[in-house]
């Protein structure tokens, strides 16, 4: 049980919950979009919100600013979360700007609510709080999936009710592995939730 429990924490890391997004924008939008687009974003996305974050997390361990991927003190996760913050903005500027993607408008605001979550993270680990920064990604992605079904008229009651059980199943890993307190879990979850459910006013 303690294997499964950990494993849970990686499977659903938080560093896929914003390609999980994207991938389930592209399957569920009405729109027609090229293929050869969705590739290109795709492949762009993954490098930049996966394969980066994990090359600047091994550089910083090995200048010694983290020490673990957990990054189990606030400390530790001020530097990762300022250069995820960076990694965002580099997605709006060069991927996902409304000028050259009318169409993705929907994506925009999606990584505008994931930019103001980290950095109200960042804002909580510099004041010593140590939000869940898996409930942030899990309940963002959750709450663009809400207002996905209801902009584009789709159900997805099934697709939600997998997210809902597979944000318990991190619950209870973050609990069970004593990464995280009770409050630290809900605030998270309120810091993924609030930023998207405000930006929806300007897409929905």
């Amino acid at each position: 049980m303690n294997s499964l429990l950990k494993s849970i924490s990686y499977i659903f890391h938080p560093l896929i919950m914003p390609l999980l997004g994207v991938l389930f924008y592209f399957s569920k939008s009405p729109r027609f979009i090229p293929s050869e687009i969705i590739q290109a974003k795709i492949v762009s996305l993954f490098i930049l919100t996966i394969i980066l974050p994990i090359l600047l997390y091994l550089i910083l361990k090995l200048i010694g600013l983290v020490n673990t991927v957990n990054l189990k003190t606030t400390k530790e996760r001020i530097y990762p979360l300022i250069l995820n913050c960076i990694v965002i903005i580099l997605v709006l500027q060069r991927i996902l700007t409304p000028a050259q993607s009318i169409e993705l408008v929907e994506l925009y605001f999606f990584f505008i609510g994931i930019l103001i979550s980290n950095m109200a993270c960042l804002l909580l680990a510099i004041m010593k709080f140590k939000a869940s920064i898996h409930m942030i990604a899990i309940s963002g992605v959750i709450m663009f999936f809400i207002a996905l079904s209801i902009h584009f008229s789709i159900n997805i009651n099934g697709t939600l009710a997998l997210m809902f059980i597979i944000m318990g199943a991190i619950a209870t890993s973050r609990l069970h592995l004593k990464a995280h307190t009770y409050v630290e879990l809900i605030i998270g979850v309120f810091i993924g939730i609030i930023p998207q459910l405000i930006l929806v006013t300007y897409w929905l």
